[in-house]
């Protein structure tokens, strides 16, 4: 595993972080195929970023947390927002109906810990949504990689969690697995392979599981 670690990347990666990438935009799409409702509920989002994902949700109560100051300090005004790491939730147990852990869970080596907070704080009966890169395409030697400031491309930590290990671990906190969406590098984002002049890797990549997402369902008591 080489790569920066992913607090002292992210905080680099904050003034341009909102910008759309491949990853972000096969992730969303994998995430919407779901088809799980947000609206009416009470949602976390683990490793919110800036927050961008939590204006639109419908949540009778949304909020996010995120490791970083500098991600959460270029949040806009007017969302609910705390600072805590993945791994000790700053949240009392069985709080939410609905978690997501998105595109995070790979930066962690303790991926034990990380199913054991998500967990902890969905209500019983509720539904835990974890995204990562895929087996497949970690496999292939993607990367995750962001461009700082000054233009240099940077590359962050990290770690594989294979689906079979991950499956005995969210078992083991009483998370069983509901439903598998991947994203598919397809032509929606061949543009974003263009305008990062990455033709060449589009076409190798060109119907690889990019992104595959996760959606448990907490065991009722």
């Amino acid at each position: 595993m080489n790569g920066m670690p992913a607090r002292e990347g992210y905080r680099l990666w904050a003034d341009s972080y909102d910008a759309e990438t491949v990853v972000s935009q096969l992730e969303d799409a994998a995430v919407q195929r779901l088809g799980v409702s947000t609206a009416g509920c009470t949602l976390l989002d683990v490793g919110c970023g800036t927050g961008r994902r939590l204006p639109d949700v419908g949540a009778d109560l949304a909020v996010g947390v995120d490791i970083t100051l500098e991600m959460l300090a270029k949040a806009r005004s007017g969302l609910r927002l705390a600072a805590g790491d993945v791994r000790a939730l700053p949240f009392a147990s069985l709080t939410f109906d609905i978690v997501w852990c998105r595109l995070v869970i790979g930066h962690v080596s303790e991926m034990e810990a990380v199913y054991s907070e998500l967990s902890r704080v969905c209500c019983m009966g509720g539904l835990v949504l974890v995204t990562d890169l895929s087996a497949e395409s970690v496999a292939a030697g993607h990367k995750r990689t962001f461009r700082d400031a000054e233009g240099t491309t940077r590359e962050l930590e990290h770690f594989a969690h294979t689906l079979e290990r991950q499956a005995v671990v969210a078992y083991d906190h009483g998370l069983r697995l509901e439903k598998r969406q991947d994203g598919v590098v397809d032509p929606s984002v061949k543009q974003l392979y263009v305008d990062a002049g990455k033709e060449k890797a589009y076409e190798e990549q060109l119907g690889m599981p990019m992104v595959r997402a996760l959606l448990w369902r907490k065991n009722a008591a």
